[in-house]
């Protein structure tokens, strides 16, 4: 089980997430305001896929009319999806720690490629 509280830093800035929800397949955790929350689930069946989800909110000026705030949302997270069997727990960690890595290579430079759309 993951500890109560959890901390996300985003842009330099602590975000301490309490334990906000529990069961058999899903723990969520927030932020006192709502505005950033994490999920780690799992759903086991034929594969085990095993996931965490950082959800982030903020509100900030309608680009079509700037006298008006809007609220705008996105979520960022990651699945790992093994067989039941075949697979331990350090050979899964070893292939998600590897696109990790790839991922924070270069101050991050693959994730600008993702997020600007490149194939």
């Amino acid at each position: 089980m993951f500890a109560d509280p959890q901390t996300v830093t985003i842009s330099g800035a602590a975000n301490t997430l309490a334990r906000t929800g529990i069961s058999t397949s899903v723990g969520t955790f927030s932020k006192d305001d709502g505005l950033v929350g994490l999920a780690v689930g799992q759903s086991l069946g034929r594969r085990n896929r095993r996931s965490i989800r950082l959800n982030h909110r903020k509100i900030a000026a309608d680009p079509f009319d700037s006298s008006v705030n809007a609220e705008y949302s996105m979520s960022a997270y990651l699945v790992v999806d093994t067989p039941k069997v075949g697979y331990t727990v350090a050979e899964a960690k070893a292939v998600v720690d590897a696109l990790v890595a790839y991922l924070a290579a270069s101050t991050g430079a693959k994730v600008t490629q993702l997020l600007g759309g490149e194939l």
